[in-house]
């Protein structure tokens, strides 16, 4: 990898741009290609990266290329892809168009499906998978807030690319099990829907036991879809897959001291579903519990709860009006 060529963010919202900015932080050449309101608020304030660890560093607009044209991305010698799940098929014929062949694409996307789509519309790059356990919420005059805690994980290559995108202040690493790693990261994610159902931070919904049981019932229908699949998920945390669901099911103290130390999470952090409530956004519901629907259509299995977030999420998106505000009882009812 050429480090004076351009590494493209290929949708910058509040993962691109917090990725995009720490990497232009650095000295990298970065350029966005992002919404115009997006770009008039970096134009407007320069980009503010904050984060609960303590970060606030300012980046100047001009510091990087921010650009509605594709055409950004004419020279860049790696592209990392930060759209929604939905979006995919289109961010990747667009790369087609304007990105050099040896680029390399690199999806920092929820979901597990996105890689195969990039793959198959992009032939002639080199494609990678790759799993952000982190998220960022977007303030407002361009300043976006990194409210969790861990480290990027991108697919493992000869070319060492995980390592040699990595900056001060975010860490990429390289994993030889990239799917194990992305379905384990679907599992922690069955969470944005309840959350946006929930309308309340994650850290005061996961201090309720509750919330947490309907959580860990929600992840007993997943590890059951997966595992029908013959899939044996990563964990994104110290805590195995497996043993999850029994340990969100801990009384508050305990499941607090445990959470304590295996992730640090911000007081108003919140998930990205609930962003696109709040924005009236379509949201990824598809592509979290609606992959573990699918698989038990595949298998026979019965995921009630997976089907009935599904329908709740599906409602809110045609109500346009955020997150309904519902407590556990009314999700399951």
């Amino acid at each position: 990898m050429d480090s004076s060529r351009t590494i493209g963010i290929a949708g910058a919202g509040s993962i691109g741009c917090f990725v995009g900015g720490m990497v232009a932080a650095a000295g990298r050449p970065v350029a966005l290609l992002a919404r115009p309101r997006v770009i008039a608020e970096i134009e407007g304030s320069g980009l503010r990266l904050t984060s609960f660890e303590s970060l606030d560093r300012q980046i100047a607009a001009n510091e990087m290329t921010l650009s509605t044209d594709p055409a950004v991305f004419s020279d860049a010698g790696v592209v990392l892809v930060t759209v929604k799940s939905a979006d995919t098929p289109e961010i990747a014929d667009l790369i087609a168009r304007h990105a050099r062949p040896d680029a390399i694409v690199v999806s920092l996307q929820n979901g597990v499906g996105n890689v195969s789509v990039l793959r198959e519309r992009l032939p002639a790059h080199r494609v990678l998978a790759g799993m952000v356990p982190f998220n960022v919420i977007a303030m407002g005059q361009g300043r976006f807030h990194r409210a969790t805690s861990g480290d990027i994980v991108i697919e493992q290559d000869d070319a060492g690319t995980a390592e040699r995108l990595s900056v001060r202040g975010l860490t990429m690493r390289a994993s030889g099990n990239i799917a194990g790693v992305q379905w384990g990261k679907l599992l922690v994610n069955l969470n944005n829907a309840l959350n946006a159902l929930a309308d309340m931070p994650l850290r005061q919904q996961l201090a309720q036991r509750p919330w947490r049981m309907l959580f860990a019932d929600q992840m007993a229908e997943g590890l059951a879809a997966i595992r029908a699949e013959g899939i044996r998920p990563v964990s994104s945390t110290p805590i195995p897959a497996g043993w999850t669901p029994a340990l969100l099911r801990l009384p508050d103290t305990l499941f607090g001291m445990l959470l304590g130390r295996t992730m640090k999470i911000d007081p108003q952090a919140r998930s990205s579903m609930w962003e696109d409530l709040k924005r009236g956004r379509r949201t990824e519901i598809d592509y979290l519990q609606g992959v573990i629907t699918a698989i038990a259509d595949r298998h026979g299995l019965e995921v009630p709860l997976s089907r009935r977030i599904v329908t709740l999420i599906k409602s809110a998106e045609a109500a346009g009006q955020g997150s309904p505000k519902l407590t556990p009882e009314q999700i399951r009812s």
